[in-house]
Parts: C-alpha cells; sequence; structure tokens
C-alpha cells in the first residue's frame, strides 16, 4: 500500500433542521454511523456522507449529491413507496434519460440539497 493511497471521500451536507434531517434519510433507508450533536455519518451499501447541524442557505440551495445505483426504477419507486416526499413537503423530478448517459431522478432533501439518484445506461 502506498502511503499516499486515498481511502474514501466523503461531503458534509448541510442540515437546516438536523433532528428532520436524520429522519428523512433515515426514512430513505440510509443507515447512521457515527453520530454526535453536530455530525451523523449515513451510508447505503459503500456509499456515504457526513450530515451535518450546520446551514447556510446558499450551500444548500447550491450543493448537488450524486448518487449511483443499480437500478434508478426501484429506488424511484421506493421514495414514492416511503412517503418522504408528502412527509416532508420535498420536490422530485420522475426519472428521465439525460444526454450523459444517465437514467436519473432528482430529489431535494427538506434542506435544498439536490440529489441526483441515477444508473448507467
Amino acid at each position: 500500500m502506498n502511503t499516499l493511497d486515498s481511502i474514501e471521500i466523503k461531503a458534509f451536507v448541510p442540515a437546516k433542521d438536523y433532528p428532520q434531517s436524520k429522519a428523512f434519510y433515515l426514512d430513505l433507508g440510509f443507515k447512521p454511523g457515527g453520530e454526535s450533536d453536530e455530525v451523523t455519518c449515513f451510508s447505503h451499501g459503500d456509499c456515504a456522507f457526513l450530515l451535518q447541524n450546520f446551514y447556510a442557505r446558499e450551500l444548500a440551495e447550491n450543493l448537488m449529491m450524486h448518487l449511483l445505483v443499480k437500478d434508478v426504477e426501484s429506488w424511484w419507486r421506493m421514495v414514492q413507496d416511503s412517503g418522504v416526499i408528502e412527509r416532508y413537503g420535498v420536490r422530485v423530478v420522475p426519472p428521465q434519460d439525460q444526454p450523459w448517459g444517465m437514467r436519473d431522478f432528482i430529489l431535494f432533501d427538506p434542506s435544498g440539497v439536490l440529489w441526483r439518484i441515477g444508473q448507467n445506461i
């Protein structure tokens, strides 16, 4: 192993209402790991991010996360079936084929962070 090898990278995702955002990600099936009053590590499979108890509107409304999945239609159904759209009043855009070779859908979290969840086509 090279001492300069990277192990992982995680984004810090802002939360306007930290308890609400934690509940939102739990309802989407993300698993909490290390947790404090200031940050929670959420993971799904081998993917992870850090939800932070910090909010800056300019950051939240300009942050875009991308989650690559095996089956975007299954994820779309799960999001609809989970009730998060209604429960948290979040916006979504249904799956579409993109010119960059992906089929994805858009889901905004309660703080305004835009998630693109998609698969390669």
